[in-house]
């Protein structure tokens, strides 16, 4: 009867140690799933212009603890190592990397680059701004400089008819040579925005983003000023993804969603040789 009920109690723990192994291989592919998705999104944009790659970064769960590491082993002795087992991972954020990308020279007027910190901003028909790395902008059919979307440069340039050719400086002014003028027309000051924590913005899709109250309230500023960067005109910002760095990382996590899977494999098979024991 002891012999019974100490091999139900064996067997109890041991089924009980293998669903838990279950439990944490499962949350290793699922990390890695993350891993892969994150990766392809880079590769997918590695031609976007002012794209930037993000990383997804994991965290270990919880853990078990049987015994804590200074507890008391005997009257006069403690362990002076303890005992936890861990949960599992977990993908606990995936940040954006807004290391500068190279530049793309297009001799395009209306195409604009900001060699340094910090995004253009847009006016989106309900007068909410939103802010890009992208600088591919054009005229719409009234002279006003817009996005591929339609939205407006902040805030809000239109050149006047005649214009023959633009000229934009580092600092972002903005001027426009009309025909029968020698002198430009300065049309204003195109601002450089910043932010406290610019990993904090949110994606909105079009190459565009939202501020969100962890990035802080945009900082308008001089382009070439306080931190930020100077405005290019004729040029381009690349995406900041390295595929070769993207396909190592691929391989990594491919491997280790490999390996969390063989766990499975494994402690399915022990999990049977427990079933078959009577």
């Amino acid at each position: 009867m002891k012999t019974t009920l100490a091999l139900i109690l064996f067997m109890s723990a041991n089924t009980y140690a293998m669903f838990g192994a279950l439990n944490t291989a499962a949350t290793g592919m699922a990390a890695q799933e993350t891993q892969v998705g994150t990766i392809s999104n880079n590769i997918a944009n590695v031609n976007t212009i002012g794209f930037k790659k993000q990383r997804a970064e994991s965290e270990d769960l919880l853990y078990n603890t049987v015994t804590e590491a200074g507890a008391r082993s005997s009257q006069n002795t403690q362990y002076n190592v303890g005992l936890q087992i861990g949960s599992g991972s977990k993908i606990s954020a995936v940040r954006k990397e807004f290391s500068q990308g190279m530049p793309r020279i297009t001799n395009n007027p209306f195409d604009l680059m900001i060699n340094g910190e910090g995004f253009f901003g847009l006016v989106k028909p309900n007068n909410e701004v939103l802010y890009t790395r992208d600088g591919s902008f054009n005229v719409d059919q009234t002279g006003t400089v817009v996005n591929k979307q339609g939205y407006k440069l902040f805030p809000n340039f239109s050149f006047p008819q005649g214009t023959k050719s633009v000229s934009i400086g580092e600092d972002g002014t903005v001027e426009a040579y009309v025909n029968g003028q020698l002198e430009p027309v300065n049309l204003g000051q195109i601002p450089v925005f910043t932010f406290v924590n610019p990993v904090g913005l949110k994606s909105a899709g079009g190459n565009n983003y939202l501020i969100t109250t962890a990035s802080g309230e945009p900082i308008q500023n001089v382009a070439g000023q306080s931190n930020s960067g100077v405005v290019v005109q004729g040029s381009l910002e690349n995406s900041n993804v390295n595929v070769m760095n993207e396909m190592t990382d691929l391989i990594r996590a491919q491997r280790a969603y490999e390996m969390n899977s063989k766990v499975m494999g494994v402690t399915d098979q022990m999990m049977q040789t427990l079933n078959n024991i009577r």
